[in-house]
């Protein structure tokens, strides 16, 4: 993988770790009480928020795009954290056991990265921000799609799989959010 696209998506996923950490001693694992298709329509409202932004090209609210984009690679890491964790399991986890399931999925969907980025040439770095909402938009539905299904697909990929490139495409706007805003 491009050394610039691996510098750039670590410092990303330092300062959405930074936060997961703050937040999780803050407020503990409350999260742990919500069942997936809650998590995924938290990702939803984010990734929803964004889009009617650039549509709009205003916002009354005043936080800004890219802590949306935060929002929505750590809600995408606790959805893959919270899919391997038995339902049974106590809700309260420390951060200290936490954060090796954390760094777990950051590093899996890293590998991800580099083999599309392999495969692919790195065409989001040509990509609109907008487009990319898009896609993250209809890679929810697919989620919503096969967990009202029960997570049964006949030749499409599985939930964590669309989690983890919702969480790539997270990365990239956060990226080419930087690039703009210099």
């Amino acid at each position: 993988m491009n050394t610039q696209t691996l510098s750039e998506y670590k410092e990303v996923i330092e300062l959405c770790k930074e936060l997961f950490k703050k937040k999780t001693l803050d407020y503990g694992t409350a999260w742990r009480i919500l069942r997936l298709p809650s998590i995924t329509d938290q990702v939803f409202i984010k990734a929803q928020r964004i889009r009617s932004i650039q549509e709009k090209g205003i916002q009354m609210v005043n936080e800004p795009v890219r802590d949306e984009f935060i929002g929505i690679i750590n809600y995408c890491l606790i959805a893959l954290i919270q899919s391997e964790i038995s339902e049974t399991a106590p809700l309260d986890i420390s951060y200290v056991d936490l954060e090796p399931k954390y760094d777990y999925w950051v590093e899996e969907t890293r590998k991800l990265l580099e083999n599309k980025n392999h495969d692919y040439g790195e065409a989001w770095r040509m990509m609109r921000i907008s487009s990319i909402t898009d896609i993250i938009l209809m890679k929810l539905y697919r989620i919503k799609q096969i967990e009202d299904n029960q997570g049964k697909t006949l030749v499409s990929e599985g939930i964590q799989a669309n989690f983890q490139d919702i969480l790539n495409y997270s990365v990239f706007c956060m990226i080419k959010l930087k690039e703009q805003n210099g």
